[in-house]
């Protein structure tokens, strides 16, 4: 009976692929965060400008 019929390296390419998908997976989540944060400060950025021109009109 034989027991082990795929080669052993074909194991180690199985698992290389699996954690080059969750380490791609892993990377494009933070990348998301990081962007969704970028995007969040320029719109408090630019809410502050529209802010602070209202107020300018508003005093003249």
């Amino acid at each position: 009976m034989k027991l082990l019929t795929i080669p052993f390296w074909a194991y180690f390419v199985v698992a290389g692929i699996l954690l080059s998908a969750y380490m791609a997976f892993r990377t494009g989540k933070e990348e998301r965060k990081v962007e969704n944060e970028s995007i969040e400060l320029e719109g408090r950025v630019y809410m502050e400008r529209i802010q602070k021109e209202k107020e300018a009109r508003r005093g003249v």
